[in-house]
């Protein structure tokens, strides 16, 4: 029986590794401004925030945060009501240097990097996801609080009266 639940977590695991392997999330043909402006003019329409993770498919931590914000329901949650979320790639084919630097040169706290803009396209928060790990993981609670206290609803003046 216990050698019937090992091969059944190796054979979990290799799954979960085989499609997590050729996973991309971050484009680099795509440029940065032009998709942040998009996704800011989807989120003024939707009533949302726009959550960047600025990043590259080289980068471990951020395949490990797209993977975690996506695999984590009650994340994945907060992030499809609140916000609309775009990977902006950082990688030696294009830095996307021009929107970082409109961004205030996110790229200063190492990757990824979040950045939560309003519907306006104003910058509201840019956090280093470093604060947001544990161990070698991200921390549950804290990837949570980060995007319930960034999300639209949390900046209602009339919650704090």
């Amino acid at each position: 029986m216990k050698t019937k639940k090992i091969a059944l977590l190796v054979s979990l695991f290799l799954v979960f590794s085989l499609t997590t392997i050729g996973q991309k999330p971050y484009d680099p043909s795509l440029n940065g401004k032009e998709e942040i402006a998009k996704a800011v003019s989807k989120a003024k329409k939707e009533g949302k925030h726009v959550l960047l993770q600025i990043g590259g498919n080289w980068c471990p931590w951020c395949i490990k945060m797209h993977n975690y914000l996506h695999s984590e329901t009650t994340l994945n949650k907060l992030l499809e009501d609140n916000y609309i979320f775009l990977e902006v790639n950082y990688s030696k084919e294009n830095k996307n240097l021009d929107a970082l630097a409109e961004l205030g040169y996110p790229q200063r706290f190492g990757f990824p990097v979040m950045i939560v803009l309003n519907g306006e396209g104003e910058r509201l928060h840019t956090q280093n996801t470093g604060n947001l790990e544990q161990d070698k993981a991200y921390n549950f609670e804290k990837v949570k609080s980060f995007l319930y206290n960034w999300r639209p609803d949390a900046l209602n003046p009339e919650h704090y009266k």
